[in-house]
């Protein structure tokens, strides 16, 4: 089997294997609904309070809102992506056995976090981004481009998400336990990507530091490919750098982590 069909079929497991959870989805679509309801009023006041605020009016706002409830879980903002898995291997010793595959250990957890991401977008970001779409006027383009180039950003927000969770993954080789560097990912998530308010409403050098963290590149850059509030490739290169920093960082780290495993347990 080539490189490329190998590291498809893992994708492919990644996706089949989160869509066996079907309750949890379920439950996910309902409660990334029901948040999204929450936010589009709290955002609904803030905007009426201040018009054009972060430079969106009302609808963009909504659809801002939408959106990161779609990519909530497709993104992994909040950890909870593979990376658990790869921790988890890490802290048993069972990475030992992945080492012994004749495949390419980051871009395996790669192959399989990309799987991993399409089936949350489909199984549980479609179906909230659709009720908002439905029930609240939103700003969505009418130009098949623009959702071309949105598909692009999406993908290399995949890609940068992944280098952050495998990055921290990593560093439980030399932690040997990943609860604090989870919280840390979590709150780090929810902040710096936009999730909770657009990066533009962030004010003076908190604002212009935010955005240009790699985080950015996983809600408020998208979004705004999305909205037309920022140049395609621009947005890309950005993406770009950020997803080879990381992947290059990351490669270089398993690299000094796997000079010296420790078994833990055997």
């Amino acid at each position: 089997m080539g490189a490329g069909r190998l590291y498809a079929a893992v994708a492919a497991g990644g996706f089949r294997r989160y869509a066996t959870y079907r309750a949890a989805t379920a439950a996910g679509v309902f409660t990334n609904t029901a948040f999204g309801i929450i936010l589009v009023y709290t955002y609904l006041a803030l905007w009426d309070e201040k018009p054009h605020l972060g430079g969106y009016d009302q609808a963009q706002a909504v659809t801002y809102v939408w959106l990161g409830q779609c990519l909530y879980a497709t993104l992994a903002i909040q950890g909870g992506g593979v990376e658990k898995d790869l921790m988890e291997r890490i802290r048993t010793g069972e990475i030992a056995i992945d080492l012994y595959r004749p495949a390419d250990l980051q871009l395996w957890w790669l192959a399989t976090d990309l799987g991993r991401s399409l089936f949350q977008l489909l199984g549980r970001g479609v179906i909230p981004f659709a009720f908002g779409a439905l029930f609240f006027p939103m700003a969505l383009p009418a130009d098949p481009a623009t959702w071309a180039a949105f598909a692009v950003s999406l993908l290399l927000a995949m890609v940068v998400s992944f280098g952050i969770r495998h990055l921290a993954a990593l560093s439980v080789f030399w932690l040997l336990d990943g609860m604090g560097v989870n919280q840390v990912l979590m709150v780090l998530g929810i902040f710096c990507s936009g999730m909770t308010l657009p990066l533009n409403v962030f004010p003076g050098a908190l604002g212009e530091v935010v955005r240009i963290l790699p985080w950015a590149a996983q809600l408020q850059v998208p979004a705004d490919v999305l909205l037309g509030e920022t140049v395609p490739w621009s947005a890309y290169a950005f993406q770009a750098a950020w997803a080879v920093a990381l992947l290059t960082a990351g490669r270089l780290l398993q690299t000094a982590a796997t000079r010296r495993v420790v078994v833990q347990g055997g």
